[in-house]
């Protein structure tokens, strides 16, 4: 089945937190936190004076019911789809996914304005959204796939890819240690260098910093990097 993502509509406001034992940092950040933002301009996620996150909505669940569904969570994603938290599912995408039961049975949900690949804290900019889908079937002779696919309508990273990044890495025999690594080094670089708690560095990370595997086959020793689109500081914006 193809689900084409015609139109995405945030409301007014929206969250992101800490959740206490969640998050890839979670022994580093144990006690809740949570920040609330106005949405209202349409545009941007003002997270500080001179930070504004722009506004990419798209929906962290997309999924039909899985094999033998009976009372299955979202939580962990499968190839049925479900808490994909893929960025990418923004308006012109097509995502495929494999039908499993009779008639489908798609839901979606957990609208989010922005986030990073790997949404690192667990949450990404939380908020209620306006959603328009176009559903097609598709024979299995035409096309059979063993786990959701995606095809995007531009560049990845469309509102943020215009200018420079800033990039840390983890480096090891692990990659989600590798992942830990990037990003504390990510949280200490952005509290120094713009001068915010790491707890808001954290939650900054979680909306916009992408966790890319960078190598993967070099002697066992794998490069996890974080990446930092410097176009969200004022003094990178016109």
């Amino acid at each position: 089945m193809a689900v084409e993502i015609l139109d995405l509509k945030t409301k007014h406001w929206g969250w992101t937190a800490v959740l206490p034992g969640l998050g890839l940092l979670a022994e580093d950040y144990p006690d809740a936190y949570l920040r609330t933002f106005d949405l209202s301009d349409g545009k941007y996620i003002h997270f500080s004076d001179d930070i504004k996150v722009p506004i990419e909505p798209f929906l962290g669940t997309m999924g039909v019911c899985p094999k033998d569904g009976d009372g299955t969570p979202i939580m962990p994603p499968g190839n049925f789809g479900g808490n994909l938290d893929v960025r990418q599912l923004t308006i012109g995408t097509k995502l495929y996914l494999p039908v499993q039961q009779a008639g489908a049975l798609f839901s979606c949900g957990d609208g989010h304005a922005a986030q990073g690949d790997g949404e690192v804290c667990v949450s990404a900019l939380e908020c209620p959204m306006y959603a328009s889908l176009k559903f097609t079937v598709i024979k299995a002779s035409e096309k059979s796939i063993p786990s959701p696919q995606f095809q995007t309508k531009g560049g990845l990273t469309q509102k943020v890819n215009h200018d420079d990044f800033y990039g840390t890495t983890g480096v090891g025999p692990d990659l989600m240690t590798g992942a830990q690594e990037a990003l504390r080094a990510m949280i200490d670089y952005v509290s120094e260098t713009y001068n915010i708690e790491k707890i808001d560095a954290y939650l900054l990370a979680s909306l916009c910093v992408d966790l890319k595997i960078s190598e993967i086959v070099d002697a066992g020793q794998y490069v996890v990097s974080a990446l930092l689109p410097l176009s969200i500081f004022n003094d990178s914006q016109e």
